[in-house]
């Protein structure tokens, strides 16, 4: 069963090779889970809530098409400049999180630099013992 997404939930793009923090900021009277912000399905701006994913493999990206064309073919990874134009698809429609559908860890967010699938890997929730 897919559990709710709090501020701090591990991300994973298929095509980075780094593990960034979700960012929530809900100034105004935010949603929280055992202490920490909820997430919804809008919770997808560039360094807000999303940062970059260390280097990126994806040769849809020009950085990274541009550095493998200078090394005769050869893949070379670059910096991550994610591009995202979507919301997170898959939030609970039933549960709203500051009038959007609540973002589960089982949602999903494409990057538009070709196949770059952004996925949720750890939920984010701390519990009251802490763990």
């Amino acid at each position: 069963m897919p559990d709710y997404v709090c501020s701090g939930a591990k991300l994973k793009c298929s095509m980075g090779s780094a593990q960034p923090a979700l960012g929530v900021t809900h100034p105004i009277n935010p949603v929280c889970l055992h202490g920490r912000p909820m997430a919804n399905i809008k919770d997808n701006k560039l360094v807000i809530n999303i940062t970059p994913f260390g280097k990126c493999k994806s040769l849809a990206n020009p950085t990274v098409a541009a550095a493998t064309t200078a090394a005769n073919g050869k893949l070379q990874e670059m910096p991550c400049t994610p591009v995202i134009i979507s919301s997170w698809t898959g939030g609970k429609n039933s549960v709203l999180v500051k009038g959007q559908p609540a973002l589960m860890d089982n949602c999903k967010i494409k990057c538009e630099w070709g196949i770059g699938m952004i996925e949720i890997t750890s939920a984010g929730q701390k519990t009251v013992s802490g763990k």
